[in-house]
């Protein structure tokens, strides 16, 4: 069974920076697809960021250029690194992952192309 654990998140001002990370066990790591998703108080949940098993990197629109996704698959973690944090990007960040037979990720920013996820981690950017 498949458990996602994140962390790293906390309390920073605008500017700054924060890294998560999500730890990965119970399965074959390197088969599994990875994405980030946030949810904002009162807001929907949606998508950050994601990483393929072959470690293609795919962002939405308010991630490009102050997000990066990378992923350790000897560590079995998957980082984001977030730079230029902004008081929107106040939310609950969530891991989650799906096992793949292909090397691409058809449908990185879909919730129900993921299987297990995380309990998620609070971020919060004051302005």
């Amino acid at each position: 069974q498949v458990q996602l654990v994140e962390s790293g998140g906390g309390l920073v001002q605008a500017g700054g920076s924060l890294r998560l990370s999500c730890t990965f066990s119970g399965g074959q790591f390197s088969r599994y697809n990875v994405g980030w998703f946030r949810q904002a108080p009162g807001k929907e949940r949606e998508f950050v960021s994601a990483i393929s098993r072959s470690a293609n990197t795919y962002y939405a629109d308010s991630a490009k250029g102050r997000f990066t996704i990378s992923r350790d698959n000897t560590k079995k973690m998957v980082y984001l690194q977030m730079d230029s944090l902004k008081p929107e990007d106040t939310a609950v960040y969530f891991c989650a992952a799906v096992s793949t037979i292909i090397t691409g990720f058809l449908r990185p920013a879909s919730e129900d192309a993921y299987s297990s996820w995380g309990q998620g981690t609070q971020v919060t950017v004051s302005s």
